[in-house]
């Protein structure tokens, strides 16, 4: 059986090779003809193609899976899936220190903290949990004092004894979380769109009822893979810009 052909990469050794190789293949995948066959070569086969191990090939592919893109059958092999949705986001790769410069570098007040029952748009994310450590900050450019954006972390129970509420008017909650509760995190998935501003931001953010803002999720997960903090953060629209580099080489 014929199998589809991948596009080549010139791998950039500063970044996962098996982030580059899975977006790659995601880009070779999507922008098929109709005609080309569905079945991809074996993991030996593509990580041949691609100068990579096995191991890393194989990650590439669980990445793949997960978004829907491929399904694997023991014994039959790996297959494209047709129907798969073109509308996925693209997944950009960073680090926690660059998560924390980003969060730093404001006034910061913290206008109330305590415990709550989990959200319900968040349930999600504490299927476990009945209350969540809720913590909520307001933050000011340090030069013009105008406010910038205010932040709610719902935090799990357990992690809330570690904190100390005058560390969040100090640090960004991740650096908290990480270097001061001792938390293991491993990653964290952020969401950025366009919203309105509702009473509560735009009195806090001194902007008209209606204005246009950016709502942030931020959604920091331990090794495991179990959510610690949810951020929910509304920025000015006219103070927060979202940039990324994507090197070619």
């Amino acid at each position: 059986m014929t199998s589809f052909a991948p596009d080549s990469i010139v791998l950039n050794r500063k970044l996962p090779l098996w982030y580059q190789v899975s977006q790659s293949l995601r880009a070779s995948i999507l922008g098929r003809s109709p005609q080309d066959p569905l079945r991809l070569p074996t993991e030996e086969q593509l990580a041949g193609h691609y100068g990579v191990s096995v191991l890393t090939m194989r990650q590439a592919l669980k990445e793949l899976e997960d978004e829907g893109l491929i399904t694997r059958h023991r014994r039959r092999g790996t297959f494209i899936e047709p129907d798969a949705r073109r509308g996925s986001p693209v997944r950009l790769l960073g680090s926690v220190d660059a998560i924390v410069a980003q969060q730093s570098g404001m006034t910061t007040e913290l206008l109330d903290h305590g415990c709550a029952p989990v959200p319900a748009e968040l349930a999600e994310y504490f299927p476990d949990v009945v209350e969540v450590a809720t913590y909520h900050r307001l933050r000011s450019d340090e030069k013009t004092g105008e406010p910038t954006n205010h932040a709610r972390n719902y935090v799990r129970p357990e992690l809330a004894s570690r904190l100390d509420p005058d560390d969040l008017v100090r640090w960004p909650m991740t650096k908290v979380l990480r270097d001061v509760a001792g938390a293991g995190i491993s990653r964290i998935t952020d969401t950025v769109e366009a919203r309105l501003a509702d009473p509560e931001t735009s009195k806090l953010l001194q902007v008209p009822l209606l204005s246009p803002i950016l709502h942030y999720t931020g959604i920091t997960y331990d090794a495991e893979g179990t959510p610690l903090d949810v951020a929910v953060i509304q920025y000015r629209g006219d103070r927060f810009s979202f940039t990324v580099t994507l090197e070619a080489t």
